[in-house]
């Protein structure tokens, strides 16, 4: 009760000097700690509403419970108030804020107009005011399926530039009709930015008449007996009218919207989002916000909007299963209408936003549920103080010493920790291909980062006594405490589901085959195996594409590519004498003997 009186003594102090302002406020405790950040219209006005207490729910109580000193930082206006906001929270996660974890980017189609002839291709990051951009797209499967039908509609060239400066014939997709080939003069460079223009006019649901005028050239072209030019627009004409055909009447009155759908069970929360742009779905994607005990529906929602929207452009529309107290501040602060439905067609789709985000709920709770369990038996089984919170699994992967690579995969309470995952480039080549002193240099480089926040409970090896005494040797000079150290090996006949474990406190043991447990420890060194062994393949396949002129100082992306253009080939480079390669532009006497040296010393 002192704590809350004493509490409440600071609110109403603050409340006198509170500005009646736009701006930020945290809340803080007698430690310094960094209990809440939020955002208000009017600053003075949030304060006074917590010290009503008794209208408090159970989680601000607490909270209130524990302040002992607010700071304000006043804003011109409520957008940079949101962005001041998100930024605070990011920086010092407070235990009270709701926190949105999944900060991932959503792909989007890019088209460079800085191109002579523009390419149609994936994206993600940060924009330039030069090219445009269609999206977002809640997923890859959806950015996929759109960039599907726009080749086989438009026949844009999706080819990297370097590619295609220095083609000499079609590739397949011209073959197979989903690009131009611009780059070998198949099409003018005409009738090329009248398909760039087309596809802009398409992807922005300008162009409701594609398909009469795709019909009228080709009916002129079959008239004058062009034939192949008439297949083409067939073609053409046919993917675009399946793509129109199967658009879904529900969204094309639709401009620019993002429908949310809020589920709860159990103190855990579903958002589920759901993208339409120019009367398309682009694709839903699903949200699990984290510290959300005893928070209320309303406030998981707004939450969710001022993160998510901070890092996000927002849509014109954004459509809510319901209306909360600061909506009105939200859509000033993003410049969006933020709107809910009780009946009609939106409302039916904010129905099954809301379906979509409890099923996804269940399915997160059971998954939960499930990996708990294995926790638990992991904790009993192998004799562990606690329930692990943190894991991590190490394998590493090379070709007879070739693009060695080690790698770190993280597992929690939820499952993979995706974000946490890393790769290690073996240093040392003179040990590349020694297993053991890999996990060495592995160890040492991800110990010397180590700390309290990302401290495993668990290390988790592949391989066998040998394997384990490696790193204890390795890790002499750390602070173990707290860590266990697992090796698995592979069983009899390399069985999976019959594998030894090792520990440095108890003799080797294997469990029971086919049990559940057995099945997690095997997913776990899966997946680190199957990360490593796909690390060193992107390694492998990238050293294909590497070649000899990039280690020539002095020669860039251009003079490589003129210098291939040229001659045709790095070896052809290689066997040129001075005179020949000064007849490349931009080659000087002075580089041309470099490069000459390079090879021939």
């Amino acid at each position: 009760m002192t704590d809350i009186k004493h509490g409440l003594e600071v609110l109403q102090k603050n409340v006198k000097i509170a500005p009646s302002k736009a701006g930020v406020y945290r809340m803080i405790s007698k430690s310094g700690e960094v209990l809440y950040v939020g955002k208000a219209k009017n600053i003075k006005n949030r304060i006074v509403a917590y010290t009503h207490f008794e209208k408090l729910p159970t989680r601000l109580k607490r909270m209130v419970a524990q302040v002992d000193d607010m700071e304000f930082i006043i804003v011109e206006n409520e957008a940079k108030a949101l962005l001041l906001e998100n930024e605070l929270i990011k920086r010092f996660s407070p235990r009270f804020n709701v926190l949105l974890k999944d900060d991932k980017s959503f792909p989007m189609l890019m088209i460079d107009l800085n191109d002579e002839y523009p390419a149609l291709r994936k994206f993600r990051g940060k924009k330039n005011d030069k090219c445009k951009y269609f999206g977002p797209f809640a997923n890859v499967t959806a950015v996929n399926q759109t960039l599907d039908f726009v080749q086989k509609a438009f026949m844009l060239r999706t080819c990297r530039d370097s590619v295609f400066k220095l083609r000499q014939r079609p590739c397949l997709l011209y073959q197979i009709k989903r690009c131009s080939a611009p780059c070998v003069g198949k099409i003018s460079k005409d009738q090329y930015q009248k398909s760039v223009n087309e596809t802009i006019s398409f992807l922005e649901g300008k162009n409701t008449d594609i398909v009469e005028k795709l019909t009228e050239k080709m009916q002129i072209a079959s008239e004058n007996t062009d034939y192949e030019q008439a297949i083409i627009l067939r073609d053409r004409i046919k993917a675009i009218s399946t793509v129109l055909s199967g658009l879904n009447v529900e969204y094309a009155d639709i401009k620019s919207a993002d429908i949310l759908g809020v589920a709860e069970q159990n103190d855990m929360f579903c958002i589920e989002l759901f993208i339409v742009r120019n009367g398309q779905n682009c694709g839903n994607t699903t949200y699990f916000p984290k510290q959300t005990q005893g928070a209320s529906k309303e406030e998981i929602l707004e939450a969710f909007i001022s993160e998510f929207y901070a890092d996000n452009i927002a849509p014109k529309e954004i459509y809510v299963p319901f209306i909360t107290e600061d909506m009105s501040f939200l859509e000033d602060a993003l410049n969006s209408k933020i709107v809910s439905f009780k009946k009609g067609n939106k409302a039916k789709l904010l129905e099954r936003a809301n379906a979509n985000a409890l099923a996804a709920l269940e399915r997160k709770i059971v998954l939960n549920s499930s990996i708990k369990n294995n926790l638990m038996e992991l904790q009993q089984v192998f004799g562990l103080p606690d329930i692990p919170k943190r894991i991590e699994i190490y394998d590493n992967s090379h070709i007879q010493g070739s693009y060695a690579i080690g790698a770190m995969v993280v597992a929690n309470q939820e499952g993979f920790d995706k974000k946490a995952y890393r790769t290690f480039n073996i240093k040392n080549t003179e040990i590349a291909g020694d297993d053991f002193a890999m996990m060495k240099e592995v160890l040492k480089r991800r110990f010397d980062k180590l700390t309290k926040e990302n401290k495993p409970d668990i290390i988790l090896l592949d391989g066998g006594v040998g394997q384990l005494n490696a790193v204890y040797e390795a890790l002499a000079g750390y602070d173990l405490e707290g860590i266990n150290i697992i090796a698995i090996s592979k069983g009899p006949d390399r069985n999976a589901g019959k594998e030894f474990y090792h520990m440095k406190s108890k003799e080797s043991f294997s469990l029971e085959y086919r049990s559940a447990l057995a099945f997690y420890m095997q997913t776990l060194r899966d997946e680190a195996h199957r990360f490593a062994i796909g690390t060193h393949r992107k390694k492998r396949a990238k050293s294909v594409f590497k070649s000899r002129l990039d280690e020539i100082e002095g020669i860039g992306a251009k003079r490589k590519r003129d210098l291939l253009m040229f001659f045709g080939s790095a070896d052809d480079v290689a066997g040129a004498g001075v005179s020949d390669l000064q007849k490349v532009r931009g080659i000087s006497k002075k580089t041309a003997e470099k490069i000459y040296n390079y090879f021939h010393k």
